[in-house]
């Protein structure tokens, strides 16, 4: 749901828990049959600075069932379920929830930490002289607020926002605004198109305190998005040359996404039908400046001694962070320099359309920067269950540079 609307109360551990009580639910398991839970969040509140441990208590899980949280910025679901495939292939465990949650609209304002000194100064303070004295001291500049969120959409290495680094993929892969602006529309198409798909997906929350609102859709794919609208939006990032825009970009949201990981044997021994089986997973860091292209290095590295080529992957998901970034990634796999210098043997060419994305991607859904990791690991899943078998990847950008990508192997029904 976009960020600032009907879910802009809602703490992060309520969205996780609110899904992860779903899942429970669904698969009708007892939480006393779960070993840990694992939680992807990148905007961790300072008064739940573990939200894993308070969503695990609120959904049922027994006290003495860990759980902890996992911050790897845009990837950070993609990363807790990386780390329950390990825990469960390494046999630390054998029934594993992972996911992530966000609330991007409850990312605070940050206020200067001259602020904090001289209000810490101020309870000091005894005497009225003393207190007048710290009132006084305070100045205009201290008073500043910081937006949080901005700062977390800037990169600390380079100083740039996420934005910018599009805009610089853009340029140097010869990527047009009108590309963008189709690419989004055809986001928007998709995910229309594919509504009644992704509504199995879709968990229903009822929204606190009153819990008289219940939410059961997603307001995010526009069936009236039109390309002569999306021509007329301004530059948001670079205001005199760029190309990138708000309906190009993803929309920031709020959301949750959860995955039960299990054995293999204990699954049959329980009766479950899984959705896919994990065959790996890859991380790994490139240029800050370029970080849109991690998905080309990930997608390299998670097929590396596989015996797969990307020829062989029957569905793609690739978080859209931008249209500009996901139009680059394809030029990247056509260009044989560059895909070749991040290992592959050779050009795999880009993905085809008919694989990429099926069902829109993150500017039509939105990117609740936590969640949107475990969320395209789901969806990938369904598409292959659906399709009965296959190999497919979802894979991500990251801020900061870095690249991540979990392949699977479809399971029929």
């Amino acid at each position: 749901m976009r960020a600032g609307e009907d879910l802009r109360e809602v703490p992060v551990d309520e969205l996780g828990r609110s899904c992860c009580r779903d899942l429970l639910d669904r698969c009708a398991i007892s939480p006393a049959e779960i070993d840990e839970l694992i939680l992807g969040c990148c905007a961790q509140p300072p008064d739940r600075a573990n939200p894993a441990r308070v969503v695990a208590l609120r959904s049922g899980l027994p006290i003495e069932t860990p759980a902890h949280t996992v911050s790897r910025n845009c990837a950070s679901g993609m990363q807790a379920v990386s780390d329950a495939f390990d825990r469960i292939r390494g046999a630390a465990a054998s029934s594993i929830l992972a996911g992530g949650a966000e609330s991007m609209s409850r990312i605070p304002l940050l206020f200067p930490l001259s602020f904090g000194f001289k209000v810490a100064s101020l309870a000091r303070a005894r005497s009225l002289p003393e207190k007048m004295a710290g009132l006084f001291g305070f100045r205009w500049k201290d008073l500043k607020p910081r937006i949080a969120l901005l700062e977390g959409l800037r990169d600390p290495f380079s100083g740039e926002m996420m934005g910018i680094t599009a805009e610089r993929l853009a340029r140097e892969w010869g990527i047009s605004r009108s590309d963008q602006d189709l690419y989004a529309l055809e986001s928007h198409q998709k995910a229309v198109a594919a509504a009644d798909l992704l509504k199995q997906e879709i968990s229903g929350i009822a929204v606190p305190p009153r819990l008289d609102q219940v939410i059961r859709q997603d307001v995010g794919p526009r069936p009236n998005a039109k390309i002569e609208k999306m021509a007329k939006m301004k530059p948001y990032f670079d205001r005199k040359l760029g190309s990138v825009t708000v309906a190009n970009s993803c929309g920031i949201t709020d959301g949750a996404a959860m995955l039960l990981l299990m054995d293999g044997e204990r699954a049959i021994a329980l009766g479950y039908k899984p959705l896919a089986r994990v065959l790996g997973t890859a991380f790994l860091g490139l240029d800050p400046l370029r970080m849109g292209l991690g998905p080309v290095h990930a997608i390299a590295r998670v097929l590396d001694g596989t015996g797969l080529v990307l020829s062989d992957i029957d569905r793609v998901e690739l978080n859209e962070a931008f249209a500009a970034q996901v139009l680059a990634c394809q030029a990247a796999l056509d260009d044989e320099s560059y895909s070749t210098g991040v290992g592959f043997s050779a050009a795999p060419g880009s993905i085809a359309t008919e694989r990429l994305n099926v069902q829109g991607g993150a500017i039509a859904l939105g990117h609740p920067v936590g969640a949107s990791g475990a969320r395209l690991i789901l969806t990938l899943a369904r598409q292959l269950q659906r399709a009965g078998g296959g190999h497919g990847i979802a894979t991500m950008c990251v801020g900061g540079g870095q690249g991540g990508a979990v392949l699977l192997e479809g399971i029929a029904s």
